[in-house]
C-alpha cells in the first residue's frame, strides 16, 4: 500500500511539474516570471560561489604611460574597419536655442536585459519605423538572458534593417555636442550608469549600464529630456548628473539619421567624424582627467580603452591596473572588454584568466567573457578547453563572429 502511495505521489509531482513547465511557456507568464527566476538563480549562485570584488592586478612589467602619445593608425580587429573620409566643409555655427523639445516617439518599456533594443526602438520610431524591441533583440541577442548589447551591434542593426537610415557612434562627447544634435532635429542615445533597486547577490554594488534616448534640453532648468525605457517617458536629468553617469562609458553616443542628412552630421561632429581623430581626443581627455581627478577609476579605465584603440596594449594594461586598484564596479566587465584586449596582447595571461573567470562568475552567459577566457586557456596550451569556451560563446550568441573566427583559427 505504501509503495502505491509513493508511486501516486511521484506521479502527481511529475504531473504538476509538467503542467508548470507548460504554463511557463505561455508568453504572458514567461515574460513576468523569467526575470524573477533569473534573480533567484543569480542570487543562489552568488551565495554558493561568491565572486567578491574585481581582482586587482598582478605586478605588471614597468612601462611608462606617456603624456603626449603618438598613436598609430593601423587597422585591426579592435577597430571598426573604415576608410578615413575627406573632411567635410564646416557649416557656419549658429547660436543654440535655449531649449529644444523634439516630438517624443511612442515610449517602449524594456523587456529584461533589453535597454539597448528598447532605446533603439524608440529612436527608429522617431523616423517612422514600425517595429518593436523584440524585432531588434531577435537579431542582436537571440538569448533573452543575454545581458549586454554593444553599441556597434546597434549600429549594425540600423544599417542592415533600416536601410533608409544610417548610424554612427563616437566617444568623448560633451553637453554642447548633445545639444547641437538635438537642435538639428536628431535625438541621440548615450550609454550611462544605472543603479538597480534590489541586490542580485550579497554585497551587490547595484551598478549596471543603461542606454538612454535624449529628445530635448532646457538651459533654464539645465536638464535633458529623456525617453528612459526603464524609468519612463519625458523624464528630466540634469546636465551635471548626465555627464557624471556618462563618463563611465567614455562619453559614448550613438546618432541615427536619414542617409541624406550625412553632411549635416559630419558638420556637427567636425573633426570627430574621423574615427582616429575622435579617439585621439578621447585619449587626451582621459589623460587630463587622470591628472585632475587621479582617484577616479573611470578616468583611468577610459585611458586604458583609448590606448587599446591605438594598440598600445602594455600602457593600456597599466591604466586598467590603476582603475582596478582604485576599484571598478562588479559588473563593469559585462559591458566593456578593453582589459581583455590589453592583457592578452600585453602577454599578461594570468591577469586575463583572473578577469575572465571573475566576469563569468558575475555573468556566466557573457559571450565576450567566454571568448576571452577561451583565448587565455589557448595561451596556456589547453586547446580542448579553449574550444569548449568558444563553442559555449556561440551557444549564447550564434551570431557571434569573433567566436566563429576563433574556432576557425584553432582548426574547428
Amino acid at each position: 500500500m505504501w509503495k502505491r502511495n509513493i508511486s501516486l505521489a511521484l506521479l502527481t509531482a511529475a504531473g504538476l511539474v509538467t503542467i508548470g513547465i507548460l504554463i511557463y511557456q505561455i508568453p504572458y507568464v514567461n515574460q513576468r516570471l523569467s526575470w524573477r527566476l533569473d534573480f533567484a538563480f543569480t542570487y543562489l549562485r552568488s551565495v554558493v560561489n561568491p565572486a567578491g570584488e574585481v581582482p586587482t592586478a598582478l605586478p605588471p612589467p614597468a612601462v611608462a604611460i606617456t603624456s603626449h602619445p603618438q598613436p598609430t593608425v593601423a587597422e585591426t580587429g579592435v577597430k571598426m574597419v573604415a576608410a578615413i573620409p575627406t573632411p567635410s566643409p564646416t557649416l557656419t555655427p549658429t547660436p543654440l536655442p535655449e531649449s529644444v523639445t523634439l516630438t517624443a516617439p511612442k515610449w517602449e518599456l524594456q523587456d529584461i536585459n533589453n535597454c539597448g533594443p528598447a532605446a533603439l526602438t524608440m529612436y527608429l520610431r522617431y523616423f517612422g519605423w514600425g517595429g518593436d524591441q523584440l524585432d531588434i533583440a531577435n537579431i542582436l541577442k537571440p538569448q533573452r538572458h543575454d545581458r549586454n548589447v554593444n553599441v556597434d551591434e546597434l549600429v549594425y542593426y540600423v544599417r542592415n534593417y533600416a536601410g533608409w537610415l544610417n548610424a554612427e557612434f563616437r566617444v568623448a562627447g560633451d553637453i554642447k555636442l548633445l545639444k547641437t544634435l538635438l537642435a538639428a532635429g536628431l535625438p541621440v542615445i548615450v550609454e550611462e550608469t544605472f543603479y538597480f533597486e534590489s541586490a542580485y547577490w550579497p554585497n551587490d554594488d547595484l551598478w549596471a549600464a543603461h542606454y538612454n534616448l535624449l529628445t530635448g534640453y532646457d538651459d533654464a532648468e539645465q536638464v535633458f529630456i529623456t525617453q528612459d525605457s526603464y524609468h519612463g517617458a519625458n523624464l528630466q536629468v540634469s546636465y551635471e548628473m548626465l555627464d557624471e553617469y556618462w563618463q563611465t562609458f567614455n562619453r559614448i553616443y550613438l546618432v541615427v539619421y536619414p542617409v541624406e542628412q550625412e553632411e549635416l552630421v559630419k558638420s556637427i561632429l567636425g573633426e570627430d567624424w574621423d574615427v582616429d581623430a575622435n579617439r585621439q581626443r578621447a585619449l587626451e581627455i582621459s589623460q587630463g582627467e587622470t591628472k585632475t581627478d587621479p582617484d577616479n577609476p573611470y578616468a583611468w579605465f577610459n585611458l586604458g580603452s583609448s590606448l587599446v584603440w591605438f594598440e598600445r596594449y602594455a600602457e593600456a594594461a597599466q591604466a586598467y591596473d590603476k582603475a582596478r586598484q582604485i576599484g571598478i564596479p562588479q559588473r563593469m566587465l559585462r559591458y566593456q572588454f578593453g582589459p581583455f584586449f590589453a592583457y592578452f596582447h600585453a602577454n599578461r595571461n594570468d591577469d586575463l584568466l583572473a578577469l575572465t573567470e571573475y566576469a563569468l562568475k558575475r555573468t556566466p552567459t557573457s559571450e565576450e567573457a567566454l571568448l576571452w577566457h577561451g583565448w587565455a586557456l589557448y595561451r596556456q596550451g589547453e586547446i580542448a578547453e579553449a574550444v569548449a569556451e568558444f563553442q559555449r560563446a556561440l551557444v549564447e550568441n550564434p551570431n557571434y563572429l569573433d567566436a566563429q573566427n576563433a574556432l576557425r583559427f584553432v582548426g574547428y
